[in-house]
């Protein structure tokens, strides 16, 4: 929902029929809500998007129906929605930044991830799964226990994708296939430009 121009986020959504806006297909194009049909559409930074296009949205939910731009006939449609936000979508329906009634109707199931410098245990299983993806010509890389403990001590203020970055630099610097706390300790102290914690230091 961030990712798309403001005015475009509703053709997209719905869809539009052949002329209804200067620059349209002449053939129309179907919105995202009716490939999602009988399926599950995903809508990411739900806290982007625009006030003006919220009222649409909840329409759509209550109703389970939509209208093409430019047309007049009510599709119905069966569509269930997940979305997801890295802001406090909850203050933001507080202070009218985003609509109280399509929050309360979104949050029928509420699921918190928590940022990843908060369950660092998780590394063990991430790391190994990330760096099978970065393998360089199927040279398998091993990451030492001592490396993974090194990165269980950062703060991963950009979570998952920095994570996954730092990963793919050390796949792709490694020229043993071994990974020590070195090595680590180097990538992760270039990127922020500060030292990593010393597990000696008191």
């Amino acid at each position: 929902c961030g990712a798309i121009a403001p005015n475009l986020i509703e053709s997209e959504l719905f869809g539009y029929v052949g002329g209804a806006f200067t620059g349209a297909s002449r053939e129309g194009k179907l919105g995202l809500f009716e490939l999602a049909h009988k399926g599950t559409l995903f809508m990411d930074e739900i806290g982007e998007l625009p006030l003006s296009l919220q009222a649409s949205l909840l329409r759509v939910l209550q109703e389970k129906e939509i209208r093409r731009l430019g047309d007049d006939k009510i599709i119905p449609i069966d569509v269930r929605v997940i979305t997801a936000t890295n802001v406090d979508i909850h203050e933001k329906a507080r202070t009218g930044a985003f609509r109280p009634d399509l929050y309360y109707r979104l949050d029928i199931l509420h699921l918190a991830l928590p940022p990843l410098r908060s369950r660092v245990e998780d590394l063990d299983e991430l790391v190994p799964y990330l760096t099978r993806q970065f393998q360089c010509a199927g040279v398998p890389v091993q990451f030492m226990p001592e490396a993974v403990a090194c990165m269980k001590r950062w703060d991963w203020q950009g979570n998952v994708r920095q994570l996954r970055n730092i990963c793919q630099r050390l796949c792709v610097l490694t020229q043993t296939g071994v990974i020590t706390e070195a090595d680590v300790r180097e990538v992760l102290e270039d990127a922020a430009g500060r030292p990593v914690e010393n597990p000696l230091t008191p």
